[in-house]
């Protein structure tokens, strides 16, 4: 039985040994494991970070790109509107008295398409008055006005 408890032993003092290794083993295995899977985070949390700043600034330079197109469209449409402007002095004869006015007539214009009827407007002009000045001072479709809320209003009209 003595023999048999020597052969036994060593055996098993073996298989105990290799146990043991292989629990030491597979603990180190499940740490280099854990490591690995926390470098894979930290990589995964960077490059996420990265693509989402990416994302964002391609989102900015998308929209500011679109912006500019729409105003470079409405530039180009406000520069194709033109103002077709004729005038002409009308006098008219009573038995009293002898009137002179100037009718100043416009009409606007998308490149060729009308976009308005002729907008009349009678100015009655004085003796000596020089016409030609008249003309250039007086327009309906003021180009300096772009939006309609820009128009400057009486103080009676502005209160309301």
């Amino acid at each position: 039985m003595e023999a048999l408890i020597w052969i036994i032993l060593p055996g098993f003092v073996a298989l105990a040994a290799g146990l043991l290794a292989w629990f030491v083993m597979q603990s180190r295995m499940e740490v280099a494991l854990a490591q690995q899977r926390e470098r894979l985070a930290e990589e995964r949390g960077a490059l996420s970070a990265e693509k989402s700043a990416v994302s964002a600034s391609f989102d900015i330079a998308v929209r500011a790109a679109e912006d500019r197109a729409h105003r470079q469209a409405f530039d180009n449409f406000l520069n194709e509107l033109t103002v077709e402007q004729r005038h002409f002095t009308r006098e008219n004869r009573t038995l009293l008295q002898n009137r002179k006015s100037l009718v100043l007539q416009e009409r606007m214009y998308f490149r060729n398409i009308p976009l308005s009827d002729w907008v009349e407007h009678e100015i009655l002009l004085d003796e000596g008055a020089d016409v030609n000045r008249l003309v250039q001072d007086m327009t309906i479709f003021d180009k300096a006005v772009v939006n309609i809320a820009d128009i400057p209003r009486p103080k009676a009209l502005a209160c309301r």
